[in-house]
């Protein structure tokens, strides 16, 4: 009946209300099935108003005889929790969970766990000085404490484990003193669950590789989980394969050194045939992305996008690539070309910001007014050939960002084109407006035809006479349905047939970053209404009260209950010109006819008088120039966050006496992959060199072999290793500073499951009470 009513009822079902009766009947009943299906029902059918009725049945069963009720009990109660955190508070329920962690049966330690670790992922601040605890239970799995049943496999507890493992990395982060309590617990766990070499252990120094490269950094540790990962990558099995990137890809992000070692390994792993295989490498070249290798990696990433069909692998990689861009960029000119390259791949995965990024970019160029101008004229007019080119070879298929950007760029610099004349550029866009196909229109959207449509009146502005496909493509556009279209056409139209002088002050030369001067109190039409007011007009008087109010919301007491939009529009951005017609365009002359090949533009051609001469403008040389905008968002030229400097310090347990300092496990052949290998990461360190840590890796590191014969396929992948790793430092990471001499003492679970150690083991520690005690509270 539980079943079926948590499948069938929704939360807000009156018939909920009546189910409380049955389970307070069944929570307090002798059977135990009764019991345990009135707590699985409590997690699946009790809201949150319905808290208050069976928390206290739900926190009385926590000491019942059975452990397979207290377990359940520990989740109904979290469950509980999660619904109504004012009836089972967090300090209420932190307080059961370190009792329950004590519990005689490791059941329900197993499943105090979950509970701890949810929580703990919220605020970590409560479960702060349960690292004791943790370790000595995650100390007992590993030394096989626990009875045999709980074994998968010959591996002790390994779900147990995997969850202690992930919560001491949430506790450790960030936090050195923490951190410094686990650092031999983990280091225990990854060494005996390498050496096993199966499934369920693979999983286990997975999550301690993760757990190692977000506590507190030890470069013993580190080193044990690189050669760990270098076990991962070697091997044939895709899945252990992946298991590796992912590693390296969560340790390269703080500790690029270690990705040296794996140069080639990484490069294999971009030509396997295995999608999820390749999708997590590319997530390893975005994290692993400096100033030194962001060409090499932006160009392996480009490739991948050209070629991919996935829509959301599309989506991933094109965000990727604008980060890094933004980011690493060693330049203006090849941000600039990459990001084009980008809108032509995947230019609707893009996100119009960075379109508009990249014009303000253009047009502000390095931002810095104590730069020489030239260098700015210099990314105009490589962007401009950039674009032109586009423009004069089209591809079949042009996303709207790219039509966008290109018609802005040509039409306030198209003048710059040295490749191109400004006349064929203003007939190239004409022929792409006109040729029906909206594919290389991006689509065809009315904005973009627009977009399109000012620029080729902005160059013919520039260019000093409206040629005849000019003309043309205008006044087809005058019948246009879009009603902003044929405002702007016929106001063009009226300007050049009536006032042509006037272009060039509505069309200005590199003017997009100007500010506009607004007039609101229309102080230019003070003559107009003297002159009516003289002629008997009656003057405007402002109402003392509006009476809108009174007339459709019933008076000034309705006023404000009124459901009408109070807000004043905003002001159009538009400028309102006056309308006219064109006769016979397309040999009509502004001023001094255009040349055939006019490469700038006309210094005063339009000027107040309507003519004028073309003053030629200077063109600089290229020049290396930093990425850097003036008023756009501050994306330009960031730089990765260095690690904080952290003070080197010896490791708490390098002194202590365990079973760890005196092992003969510990230095084993370096081909395992396990502790005290003579292979070394970065060239700086091998694992027990240089650092204590209580005695591991003291053999002395073995001869290297000769180097074999390298084959063509393998310089090829040197020199892609070279690129790629190329900015990749080998300087050894900090080691944590000192514990603090005052760590809260808490009793711990040592010794209390199943049979004991074998002879080889270290003596147990001395058996706790088969009673639940109670941990103190926190110090």
């Amino acid at each position: 009946g539980y079943l079926i009513c948590s499948c069938c009822l929704s939360p807000d079902h009156e018939f909920r209300f009546m189910l409380v009766n049955q389970m307070q009947r069944d929570l307090i009943s002798s059977n135990l099935l009764e019991c345990q299906g009135a707590l699985v029902a409590v997690t699946n059918l009790i809201t949150s108003d319905l808290v208050t009725t069976v928390s206290t049945q739900v926190i009385g069963l926590l000491d019942h005889t059975s452990e397979i009720v207290r377990k359940k009990a520990i989740i109904a109660l979290h469950r509980l929790h999660q619904l109504s955190p004012d009836a089972v508070t967090m300090d209420e329920l932190v307080d059961k969970l370190r009792k329950m962690l004590c519990d005689r049966d490791p059941s329900v330690m197993g499943s105090t766990l979950n509970a701890i670790e949810a929580m703990a992922r919220v605020d970590v601040r409560p479960f702060k000085d349960l690292v004791p605890s943790l370790v000595s239970v995650l100390k007992q799995i590993c030394e096989r404490r626990l009875p045999s049943e709980y074994d998968y496999h010959r591996i002790p507890a390994p779900w147990m484990q995997m969850k202690i493992v992930r919560i001491l990395s949430v506790i450790g982060k960030n936090d050195s003193q923490s951190s410094e309590g686990m650092y031999e617990v983990v280091a225990d766990c990854l060494r005996k669950a390498d050496e096993a070499g199966i499934n369920a252990s693979n999983a286990i120094v997975y999550e301690c590789i993760r757990c190692i490269t977000t506590i507190y950094p030890n470069p013993v540790l580190l080193d044990a989980a690189g050669a760990s990962i270098s076990r991962f990558l070697s091997s044939r099995n895709q899945n252990l394969k992946y298991l590796g990137v992912t590693g390296l890809a969560s340790i390269v992000e703080r500790h690029p050194k270690y990705a040296a070692d794996h140069q080639l390994a990484v490069i294999e792993c971009l030509e396997d045939k295995d999608e999820t295989l390749l999708r997590k490498t590319l997530d390893l070249l975005y994290r692993m992305t400096n100033p030194v290798n962001v060409e090499f990696i932006t160009d392996r990433l480009l490739h991948f996008l050209r070629g991919s069909t996935d829509p959301y692998m599309k989506k991933d990689l094109t965000g990727k690539i604008c980060t890094i861009a933004e980011r690493y960029a060693p330049n203006n000119a090849w941000y600039v070309r990459t990001i084009t390259e980008l809108f032509k791949i995947g230019g609707d995965m893009v996100d119009p910001a960075v379109a508009t990024n990249l014009m303000s970019l253009i047009a502000e160029g390095t931002g810095n007014e104590d730069d020489d101008e030239e260098a700015d004229m210099v990314l105009r007019k490589q962007a401009v050939e950039l674009y032109v080119s586009i423009l004069g070879n089209p591809p079949n298929r042009m996303p709207r960002v790219l039509v966008e950007t290109l018609a802005w760029v040509l039409g306030e610099y198209g003048y710059l084109s040295s490749t191109m004349t400004l006349d064929y550029i203003i007939d190239s866009m004409c022929t792409l407006l006109q040729s029906g196909n909206t594919a290389k229109l991006g689509g065809g959207a009315a904005t973009t035809r627009r977009l399109v449509l000012s620029a080729i009146m902005k160059m013919v502005a520039q260019y000093g006479s409206c040629p005849a496909a000019a003309a043309k493509c205008i006044d087809e556009y005058t019948k246009s349905e879009d009603p902003d279209t044929q405002r702007r056409c016929l106001e063009f139209m009226a300007m050049l047939t009536t006032a042509p002088y006037l272009l060039g002050e509505v069309f200005p030369i590199d003017a997009s970053l100007e500010d506009v001067e607004v007039d609101v109190g229309l102080s230019f039409m003070n003559g107009l209404v003297a002159e009516a007011v003289s002629n008997g007009a009656r003057p405007y008087q402002k109402p003392d009260d509006d009476d809108d109010d009174d007339v459709y919301g019933g008076g000034a007491s309705a006023a404000g209950a009124s459901a009408f939009k109070m807000t004043p529009y905003e002001k159009p951005s538009e400028k309102t010109y006056g309308q006219g017609q064109m006769h016979g365009l397309g040999s009509t002359s502004m001023g001094p006819t255009g040349a055939a090949n006019v490469a700038l533009p006309p210094g005063g051609a339009m000027n107040a008088h309507g003519g004028g001469g073309v003053t030629p403008m200077p063109v600089a040389q290229p020049a290396n120039d930093g990425l850097t905008l003036r008023s756009t968002a501050n994306v330009w030229g960031k730089k990765p966050a260095a690690p904080a400097p952290m003070a080197p310090a010896t490791n708490s347990f390098a002194a202590t006496t365990n079973s760890f300092a005196n092992s003969n496990t510990i230095n084993s052949p370096t081909s395992s992959g396990g502790y005290g290998g003579s292979s070394s990461y970065g060239g700086s360190s091998s694992y027990g060199g240089s650092s204590s840590y209580g005695g591991y890796g003291a053999s002395q590191p073995a001869p290297a072999p000769a180097a074999p014969q390298k084959t063509a396929e393998q310089i090829q992948k040197e020199r892609m290793a070279a690129a790629l790793f190329g900015g990749i430092s080998a300087t050894q990471p900090p080691a944590p500073p000192p514990p603090s001499a005052s760590t809260p003492v808490i009793a711990t679970p040592q010794g209390q499951w199943g049979a004991k150690p074998t002879a080889a083991a270290p003596p147990p520690t001395p058996i706790t009470p088969a009673a639940p005690v109670p941990a103190p509270a926190p110090v």
